[in-house]
């Protein structure tokens, strides 16, 4: 199994996407790229830590690849906003790519490279290709938010703005 680790603003959102894909064995939402060990959903909150709300997807390779990965992870963020994400702002919520090897540092960086040539969004892409260097997962009630409470997720996602911007370069979920 693999693991591939991202930042999109809250984590909430990143895990819906991933959890339908053939391959994917789990994602788990979290906090990753900080220097504060095991750090609680409020301190992260705080814009101190230098975490990042994420998650790790652990996945097969063998029936998805990682520019697969790839591609579902940037269909759900803006990645030419690095201040935050929507309406939640701060570092908390900034987006990146969290590669575990250089591997998946060179295809982040291509896909990017292949995002930006195609004028998918107005701007630049400005999500950064970090290295990874831990992952601490969140609290209980974070994980699998969308299942838990679906209604309020669903309100998230409109009301964020969220939802219109996906809709608008990537089409209806239904369309893709």
């Amino acid at each position: 199994m693999q693991k591939a680790t991202f930042a999109g603003g809250c984590f909430w959102c990143l895990v819906k996407p991933f959890d339908t894909f053939p391959g994917v064995q789990s994602v788990v939402s979290g906090y990753s790229g900080g220097h504060v060990d095991n750090p609680s959903y409020e301190e992260v909150c705080t814009n101190t830590t230098g975490h990042r709300e994420a998650v790790q997807v652990t996945y097969d390779e063998s029936q998805i690849s990682y520019e697969d990965i790839l591609k579902v992870y940037f269909m759900t963020f803006d990645p030419t906003d690095d201040k935050g994400q929507f309406y939640d702002r701060g570092e908390s919520y900034t987006p990146a790519v969290f590669y575990h090897n250089n591997q998946q540092k060179i295809e982040a960086l291509e896909y990017i490279r292949k995002l930006d040539d195609a004028g998918i969004f107005a701007q630049k892409i400005t999500t950064p290709v970090l290295p990874y260097k831990n992952f601490y997962a969140a609290e209980k009630e974070h994980q699998d938010y969308y299942k838990k409470a679906p209604e309020h997720y669903e309100r998230y996602q409109v009301g964020s703005g969220r939802k219109a911007f996906i809709e608008k370069h990537w089409g209806n979920k239904d369309e893709r």
